[in-house]
């Protein structure tokens, strides 16, 4: 096997596992967040659109959250502020009493 072929299988082995520990870690949470850099789950979410220079961007802070990210050794954080000019998806999960 090249070095190639190890680095490619190593990484679907993470996002495997990445995506076992979402599916587990998924009822914990009440919104979904994705931007264009990230995925995350979170229980708070406070989302404003700023306007600097005549360009729109969006400001998010997140509380209680997990980070959708193989790289991160640890992927529950407690706050989390994201700043992009980009599209953000924010869905309230269903289900669940709050």
């Amino acid at each position: 096997m090249s070095a190639e072929e190890e680095l490619e299988q190593y990484e679907t082995e993470i996002e495997l596992k990445l995506y076992k520990e979402y599916r587990d870690v998924l009822p914990m949470f009440r919104y979904v967040v994705e931007t264009e850099r990230r995925f995350y789950l979170a229980n708070e979410v406070d989302m404003q659109i700023r306007n600097a220079d005549g360009r729109v961007y969006f400001e998010l802070n997140l509380e209680d959250a997990w980070v959708w990210d193989m790289y991160r050794p640890a992927r529950f954080v407690q706050k989390v502020r994201v700043v992009t000019f980009r599209d953000v998806n924010v869905e309230e999960l269903g289900g669940k009493d709050y």
